[in-house]
């Protein structure tokens, strides 16, 4: 395991895995950047439905998968599902910033596998140029999915349920980060978009939790 700037390497499957602070992992030998759960568009679907809520998300998601491009040098991208979050996120403005956003990375391949959101989402626009699949995909050891479950003969790696995990100060303080949940059989990577709730997962002999703050990602001490 090894900590570093730009994430933390792990041995899973036999492979290496870099859990990064952008809330994304990467697979260095297969140059593929895993994201879970983008939600593109969750808060323009908010303010159609008249809810209150803060603009700028879009910008601020695509800003840090960026960023982890330029961690990694990937040239594969999968979003484990929901990567947008309902057919009201396919507003002018949204779809126009994802497309600008590709028109930046016309090499990069993208690969979405659909997720409970993209159902009532319908696939993303074509001029994304993303392919779309239903789970589970098979990558190297790895089955690619939406929902945490398991694989006979892989290791999943899934979405969905945006873990965190709650860290305990002083005083009876408490505080929520997301985190990457990895069992024994199945993994789940935290949400990467940059308005998504989380959820806190238990934890069970054997699981191993990283959790990210302060743009680091850093091992839990095991529970027993």
């Amino acid at each position: 395991m090894v900590l570093s700037t730009e994430g933390l390497e792990l041995q899973l499957a036999g492979t290496v895995l870099r859990l990064l602070p952008q809330r994304a992992a990467f697979l260095p030998a297969l140059n593929t950047l895993l994201v879970a759960d983008a939600h593109i568009g969750k808060a323009v679907s908010f303010r159609r439905l008249g809810v209150p809520v803060p603009g700028g998300t879009t910008s601020e998601t695509l800003q840090r998968l960026g960023t982890a491009l330029d961690c990694t040098g990937a040239d594969h991208v999968v979003f484990l599902g929901d990567l947008l979050h309902s057919a009201r996120s396919k507003a002018a403005a949204t779809v126009a910033a994802v497309t600008a956003w590709r028109q930046q990375h016309p090499a990069l391949q993208l690969t979405l596998v659909r997720g409970n959101h993209d159902g009532h989402a319908g696939d993303p626009p074509a001029e994304w140029g993303v392919q779309c699949t239903d789970g589970p995909l098979r990558l190297g050891p790895f089955a690619l999915t939406h929902h945490p479950q398991a694989v006979p003969g892989a290791y999943a790696l899934a979405g969905h349920v945006h873990p965190a995990v709650r860290i305990h100060g002083r005083a009876h303080a408490s505080l929520r980060l997301p985190c990457f949940h990895l069992g024994i059989e199945v993994g789940v990577l935290p949400a990467f978009g940059a308005f998504t709730g989380m959820h806190v997962m238990p934890r069970g002999p054997g699981d191993r939790v990283y959790a990210i703050a302060d743009d680091v990602v850093r091992a839990l001490p095991p529970v027993t």
